[in-house]
């Protein structure tokens, strides 16, 4: 079948069998002393998702190609440093992750840079350049992370460096950070000047997060996606970014099961994804300490992708997205957006809509769309993935997806409508 297609080249393009890589060794702590009093999405929430007129996206058959010799995806705004939308003389401005189409669509990852769009209406975007030197960019690639401007015009771009040039593409992962600045004119466009150094600002601790060394199971480990949140309240900033529970213990305890019945499979202990935090030590964002997770899935799903944070009045909603082929076994769910809800950044979130799921490809297109980033105002954007045309044939994507509208209510979510592909609007 061709959606089987789909979900294995998904599923080839982020699986790992075998790394091998010089890791530095953190001492061992065992999941339940990392995660003790984080909240958990359990296999009971995990266990009943129904695709609805609420969470489901209407059909992709065709798009329009924002960068035709680039394969296009993972994309985030510039935001400024309240997370509301940045623009630059009148110009929005997005980040995403590219890889030219010299290279296999389910090799990008292994070619990823980073490039910048443009648009002064937020609908039709122009391809800039690499915003940064990339013989001087941290990682044999630079994966996905967030964007922000502050008040001296300096953009900091924090990114996840993956491997390390002198080693090839490993799986290593890193959060890191380069600053710039941009401005337009009408004659020469869009000029990136003052680029500052790469620096690391964290790595997997081994108690908390889980290292490379630490990881078991046949997916690779997470300690990425980057994503800068500014306190509405006290104005403290924090990064929170992908990870997996550290530790050498991987059972799981009662929080993690939840109400129901049966045998856990074996191996369910391996997919440990959890949503992790930093807290900015400095004003240069240089400095980041690592704290507990916001959330730990431990026997439900390996990857927490691209967690971010959306506030509204006393709501704090967490957002994050996965594929279908990462939760653990005994559990089936849609590659789809996911949120929790809590009362404040660091309170007891539990899951939207009763399960978490937010936001799902239609059942005939499981994966026609990926890596939804719930931006304000309710917007909602993603990437064209893999998709059967107006004629039924497998087309694989790579540019910006309709961006959707979500009304957020309480512990709730709905899909209200659709806007142009990477619209966005302040």
């Amino acid at each position: 079948m061709k959606t089987k297609q789909s979900s294995i080249l998904s599923k080839l393009a982020l699986t790992a069998l075998v790394v091998s890589s010089a890791i530095t060794t953190f001492p061992a702590a065992s999941s339940a002393q990392a995660a003790e009093d984080t909240p958990t999405w359990s296999r009971e929430d995990a266990s009943n998702f129904t695709l609805t007129d609420e969470n489901t996206v209407p059909n992709i058959d065709s798009f329009t190609d924002v960068a035709p010799d680039y394969w296009v995806w993972d994309t985030w705004p510039l935001r400024e440093r309240d997370g509301s939308l940045a623009k630059i003389n009148g110009h929005y401005v997005q980040f995403a992750l590219t890889a030219s189409k010299e290279y296999t669509w389910g090799g990008r990852h292994d070619h990823a840079v980073i490039r910048y769009f443009y648009s002064k209406n937020g609908k039709d975007w122009e391809m800039g350049t690499v915003p940064y030197d990339e013989d001087k960019a941290l990682g044999f690639r630079q994966w996905a992370g967030s964007a922000m401007i502050d008040e001296d015009d300096k953009i900091h771009l924090f990114y996840t460096a993956a491997g390390r040039k002198e080693e090839g593409p490993t799986f290593e992962q890193r959060l890191a950070k380069t600053t710039f600045e941009m401005d337009y004119d009408n004659k020469e466009g869009f000029q990136v000047t003052n680029n500052g150094e790469h620096q690391i600002l964290a790595e997997a601790d081994g108690v908390h997060y889980e290292t490379q060394a630490q990881k078991t199971g046949d997916i690779i480990y997470s300690f990425r996606d980057p994503w800068f949140f500014q306190h509405p309240e006290t104005g403290e900033e924090y990064l929170i970014f992908e990870g997996n529970t550290g530790g050498t213990d991987k059972s799981l305890n009662a929080d993690n099961i939840g109400n129901v019945d049966g045998p856990i499979p074996d191996g369910a202990e391996d997919y440990n994804g959890n949503v992790g935090i930093a807290k900015a030590e400095n004003e240069d964002l240089t400095e980041f300490e690592l704290m507990p997770p916001l959330l730990e899935a431990n026997g439900v799903n390996q990857q927490l992708e691209r967690p971010h944070v959306v506030q509204k009045g006393d709501d704090f909603y967490l957002f994050t997205i996965s594929h279908q082929f990462t939760f653990a076994p005994g559990l089936e769910g849609p590659d789809g957006l996911y949120g929790f809800h809590a009362n404040s950044l660091f309170g007891d979130y539990q899951p939207m809509n009763g399960t978490g799921l937010v936001v799902a490809n239609p059942e005939e297109d499981p994966f026609q769309a990926y890596s939804w980033a719930v931006l304000p105002h309710g917007q909602v954007i993603s990437f064209v993935n893999e998709f059967h045309d107006e004629n039924g044939d497998f087309q694989v994507g790579g540019s910006f997806a309709p961006t959707l509208k979500l009304k957020l209510k309480d512990d709730t979510s709905e899909i209200k409508g659709v806007m142009g592909e990477g619209e966005i609007h302040g």
